[in-house]
């Protein structure tokens, strides 16, 4: 569904996707569930490789300045 709002009359409209909108909307959310799973991904190797290592995310800062 999509909500348009009329700025100047208040009036606001409900109604479904058509074809086009959909489409865009998908691309749009995969790339997000994408992004946010390389976003997860690097998080945890960052973590595993400090544990690796030894140190904290502070003394890694300060090791890489």
């Amino acid at each position: 569904m999509i909500s348009i709002h009329d700025c100047e009359t208040n009036e606001i409209v409900e109604r479904e996707m058509n074809d086009e909108e959909f489409s865009n909307y998908e691309e749009i959310r995969l790339a997000n569930e994408e992004r946010t799973a390389t976003e997860i991904q690097r998080e945890l190797s960052r973590a595993a490789l400090l544990s690796k290592l030894g140190i904290t995310a502070d003394e890694a800062k300060l090791l890489l300045g």
